[in-house]
């Protein structure tokens, strides 16, 4: 019986008794757990969309990243990886998936489970988030989110952005998050453990 005490004790001191964090994905983001808002079956296939075309090789030339998170409901819906990466190839490294492509990459794209957008483009411009959506196949408006319907609101590095969601410009380092009904206390990304 003390044994037994004493195992059970160990065992809350060794796990720290608290909540644990997060698992980090390939890049160094928490990877972002629950049913994907959408999948991939409605991609565009390597057409240019909107003027983003889907080149061979990824650019380098203007390399940024941003975030987006997407809550319905009050539940989070991550979006998937592999959104703008055509001939999709998923590579399992330290327990993550990580995404790259054996056809073209769009300026825009998802590589791994972590709600992290690539922005890599020829040159220097800001791309709206509807962008990503219309790439992806997906609706995007004041009152729909990919499959999900109801008012939107969205958040831009924790404070509101009053208009279109279609129109949040993507930047560097930038969290974004849309709450479709239900509307959640926006939440920083970590960036400080990855190199993006």
């Amino acid at each position: 019986m003390l044994v037994a005490v004493l195992v059970g004790v160990f065992v809350i001191i060794s796990s720290g008794g608290g909540s644990t964090s997060p698992a980090l994905g390939p890049e160094g983001i928490a990877i972002e757990t629950g049913t994907p808002l959408a999948g991939l079956s409605k991609e565009a296939t390597g057409q240019t969309i909107d003027g983003v075309q889907c080149g061979a090789e990824e650019q380098v030339a203007y390399h940024i990243h941003s975030h987006l998170a997407v809550y319905v409901d009050g539940v989070l819906r991550p979006i998937p990886l592999g959104i703008g990466i055509v001939g999709l190839q998923v590579q399992q490294t330290n327990g993550s998936s990580f995404a790259s492509a054996t056809k073209c990459y769009y300026w825009l794209h998802t590589h791994a489970d972590d709600g992290i957008i690539h922005v890599e483009s020829p040159t220097t411009k800001l791309y709206p988030l509807s962008d990503v959506f219309a790439i992806w196949g997906q609706p995007l408006s004041p009152t729909q989110v990919g499959p999900a319907t109801g008012k939107v609101t969205a958040y831009v590095n924790g404070k509101p952005f009053n208009g279109d969601p279609a129109t949040i410009p993507l930047q560097s380092r930038e969290d974004i998050q849309l709450d479709v009904g239900k509307v959640v206390a926006p939440a920083a990304v970590d960036w400080s453990k990855s190199a993006l």
